[in-house]
C-alpha cells in the first residue's frame, strides 16, 4: 500500500515523521529531527498511522514537479540534487604522490555541488543542440558525444542520494 500526504511514520535511522509529498517510488518525509529527507517506498520503516492516498486528487509535488520540468526545459534553473547521507558534511582529500607536495582538500559538499552543475549545464547544451536548426546527422553526432560524457562521469554516481538523479552513459545490450 503506498502511503498518502499526512502519514505518519517511524523510520530505525530518522525517527518520527510525517510523509508530506508520494511518488510511485519515493516518500518525501518531514522527520523531526532530520529534517525533509527521501526515503523509498520499500524502505523499512514502521507505519504509526497511515492516510490512504487519495487517486482522483493531484498533489502539490505532481503540480510543482511539472512546474519544475517547464522551468528546466526553457530555462538554466538546476533541480535540488541531494548528497548521498554517508558522504554529507565529509571532505575529499586529493593526495599528490610527491611528498613534498602538500595535499588538497575540500568539503565533499562543495566537490558534489560542481559535478551536479556541469550535469546541468551538459543538460542545457543538449536541449540547445536538440532545437537547433542543425541537420539530423549533426545531432546525432553531438548527442553521441553527449552520451560518452555522461558516460565518463558516472563515477560521480556514488555521491548522488538518488538513483534517478545519476550519470547514465550509453547502455551495452550485450
Amino acid at each position: 500500500m503506498i502511503l498518502g500526504i499526512g502519514s505518519r511514520i517511524k523510520h530505525p535511522d530518522h525517527g518520527l515523521g510525517v510523509v508530506t509529498n508520494v511518488t510511485a517510488k519515493m516518500y518525501w518525509v518531514t522527520f523531526i529531527d532530520k529534517g525533509l529527507e527521501t526515503i523509498e517506498v520499500d524502505e523499512d520503516f514502521e507505519v504509526i498511522e497511515g492516510v490512504k492516498d487519495e487517486v482522483d486528487t493531484v498533489s502539490f509535488y505532481e503540480v510543482e514537479r511539472t512546474l519544475r520540468e517547464v522551468l528546466k526545459r526553457y530555462s538554466d534553473i538546476s533541480e535540488i540534487v541531494p548528497i548521498a547521507d554517508k558522504w554529507k558534511g565529509g571532505t575529499l582529500v586529493l593526495q599528490p604522490v610527491d611528498q613534498n607536495l602538500s595535499s588538497k582538500e575540500l568539503p565533499i559538499d562543495t566537490f558534489f555541488h560542481k559535478i551536479v552543475m556541469v550535469r546541468d549545464r551538459i543538460r542545457v547544451m543538449e536541449q540547445k543542440i536538440n532545437r537547433a536548426n542543425l541537420d539530423e546527422q549533426d545531432k546525432i553526432d553531438l548527442q553521441q558525444y553527449i552520451t560518452r560524457i555522461y558516460g565518463s562521469l558516472t563515477t560521480f554516481n556514488v555521491l548522488f542520494k538518488n538513483k534517478s538523479q545519476q550519470f547514465v552513459g550509453s547502455r551495452s545490450d550485450n
